[in-house]
């Protein structure tokens, strides 16, 4: 009678071992704040891209959060440039909205819970026109300060390039 016990005993042991998985830690990820977007990702369209008020509206937007105050006009500061054709996290716009609403390491705030989704893809428009990615009918015609440079509309569109 012992050993059908003992049996029993040592398969369901045997099953209750097989069944426990230990947890599986993957030290090799990159953090999503701190890596450039996969490749893979699916192209996302940005819904205010091709509407002149809503880039208007980034345009606004970027003076009320002193978006100036780190990136200036666009020419650059404290953060990158964002006139130019070497953009850090890719210049797609999904690359453009998740620097803008998860924030970047070394700096960039993030504004996701302080912007609703609609405003942020407002300034995802805006940050794109800056460096001529938007059609030139698009773009801001002027600003309501001082230019030291030419206005959006009269960017000459540039290649953007991914910084190694």
């Amino acid at each position: 009678m012992r050993h059908p016990r003992a049996a029993t005993f040592a398969a369901a042991l045997l099953l209750l071992l097989a069944a426990c998985e230990r947890e599986q830690r993957r030290f090799a990820e990159i953090a999503p704040s701190s890596s450039r977007p996969p490749d893979s990702r699916p192209s996302v369209v940005n819904p205010y891209e091709e509407n002149a008020w809503a880039v208007s509206e980034g345009q606004r937007l970027y003076t009320w959060f002193n978006c100036r105050g780190c990136h200036a006009m666009g020419g650059g500061g404290m953060g990158p440039a964002l006139m130019d054709d070497a953009w850090i996290y890719g210049a797609e716009p999904q690359a453009v909205f998740t620097s803008i609403a998860e924030g970047r390491p070394n700096g960039m705030p993030a504004f996701g819970q302080k912007l609703p989704a609609q405003q942020v893809w407002q300034l995802v428009a805006y940050v794109r026109s800056l460096g001529a990615l938007t059609r030139k009918d698009v773009r801001p015609g002027r600003t309501d300060t001082m230019q030291a440079r030419p206005a959006p509309v009269m960017t000459t569109p540039a290649t953007p390039v991914q910084r190694p």
